[in-house]
Formats: structure tokens, sequence, C-alpha cells
């Protein structure tokens, strides 16, 4: 008799755990690219995860710089320019990336604060309310791709 008890002490939080809270909506894998020149605009991308219910990202704010906008990479007759959005679709149980190329938040004015700390708090707006606050990595140039002088072939 003890044996079926056991059995349900187990399993009662399973089942409870499958009449929870519907999965929400998040935002991980974020990171900035910071330019070399303080007066140009860093880049900003991300990963953003549709829960059971799809939402819109509806815009990105920061205390830790002067502006925030989301933009998009588009190649259109040979020539590629960027495009502002106010914008973007998450389908539920989908992801949407903002990746190089691609969608991507320009980011203008970076804090010192934000850069010697090495990370950004940003807070996503959802169209159904929501504010995902998340932290994202900053990359300074030479971490973000550009070779390192120790890095080069010498000559």
């Amino acid at each position: 008799m003890r044996a079926p008890f056991s059995l349900f002490v187990l399993a009662a939080p399973l089942a409870l755990s499958a009449c929870g809270d519907p999965a929400p909506t998040y935002v991980d894998q974020a990171w900035i690219r910071l330019s070399p020149n303080k007066d140009m605009p860093s880049a900003g991308y991300f990963v953003a995860h549709g829960g059971d219910a799809g939402t819109q990202l509806r815009g990105v704010i920061t205390d830790y710089a002067l502006k925030v906008d989301m933009h998009e990479t588009v190649s259109k007759d040979g020539m590629t320019t960027m495009e502002a959005i106010d914008s973007v679709d998450i389908p539920a149980r989908g992801k949407v990336a903002f990746a190089p190329g691609g969608k991507h938040l320009m980011i203008l004015g970076v804090n010192d604060t934000a850069i010697s700390r090495g990370k950004m708090q940003l807070t996503f707006l959802m169209a159904n309310g929501d504010r995902l606050l998340v932290d994202a990595v900053i990359r300074k140039p030479e971490a973000a791709g550009a070779p390192k002088a120790a890095d080069t072939p010498a000559h």
C-alpha cells in the first residue's frame, strides 16, 4: 500500500506542472557590438522566443544609452540599406533572431558605466504590456571580430 502512495507523491508535481501557467515570451542571447567610434551607433542582437501566444515586440529601451531603434538590413536592386522598423511579430512557439546582416538594434550613445561593466540592461516592450528585462553582453570592437594586434601575422 505504501508504494502507490509514494508514486502519487512523486507524480503529483509533474501532473500539476502540466496545468501550470502558459509558456511566456522571452529574450535570450542578447549582445551588443560596441562601435569603435563613440559618435557612431553600436549594434544590438538577440533572439526573441514566442510563448504559447504570439505577440509583437514594439520597442527596446535602456537607461544606458541615449537612443535605441530597431532596424532591418534590406537588399534591393543590388543595394543594401537599413530601414527602421516599428514592431516585429513574434509567433507563438516561434523565434525571431536579431542578427548581423538582418534585424538589429541601433544603439546611440552607449554609457561609459555600461561599457566598464561589460553589460547593458535592455527592456523589451511587448504589445501585450509585458516588459522583459535582459542583460546584453557588450563586446568591444576587438572582441566583435576585428583581429587584435597579437593575432595578426608578422610580415
